[in-house]
């Protein structure tokens, strides 16, 4: 075994590597729905106009509620909407209250791209879900929605990272 490499990080280390390995992790997933994309012969929609397709999923919801669930910012979900909306992909309607907010749900179109990626999802986390594995990726999943719920709760707290506010 001398020939493994013992590759040991401190909490600090750890702590700093993390939020890069989440962002690399993204931009991989993103390049792989690229290729997935294009293997479906889908050349009109970019990989983050899925995640937003993704990220609307079966509901019906606000403009807004898309902007907060997928951490977008305004100015790119506006673009990245009028696309999807113009390619048929996103029903967009205007609200009866507040003709200012809109309402957005998937068309059938839509949905179609939403079943691709679900078939991906699946066949990616088939592979890490083997037996001997599913306990690793539990225990990731888990740990992942501790640090997103403890980073929501900084912002929340005006940024505050103090353990009194967690």
């Amino acid at each position: 075994m001398a020939d493994q490499v013992s590759t040991s990080f401190t909490a600090s280390q750890i702590a700093q590597d993390i939020p890069r390995l989440i962002e690399r992790m993204h931009r991989r997933f993103l390049d792989v729905l690229r290729i997935e994309l294009t293997r479906s012969g889908i050349n009109d929609i970019s990989p983050v106009q899925a995640m937003m397709l993704a990220n609307i999923g079966e509901e019906e919801i606000s403009v807004r509620d898309l902007i907060e669930r997928g951490y977008y910012l305004g100015s790119n979900a506006s673009y990245n909407l009028k696309n999807l909306v113009e390619g048929g992909y996103v029903d967009r309607q205007a609200s009866e209250r507040d003709r200012r907010s809109a309402r957005l749900k998937l068309s059938a179109k839509g949905k179609t791209i939403l079943e691709t990626l679900a078939k991906l999802n699946i066949q990616m986390a088939e592979h890490l879900l083997k037996a001997d594995t599913a306990h690793e990726f539990e225990t990731a999943h888990k740990v992942l929605r501790r640090l997103e719920h403890r980073w929501s709760d900084s912002i929340r707290f005006s940024g505050a990272a103090s353990e009194e506010n967690f």
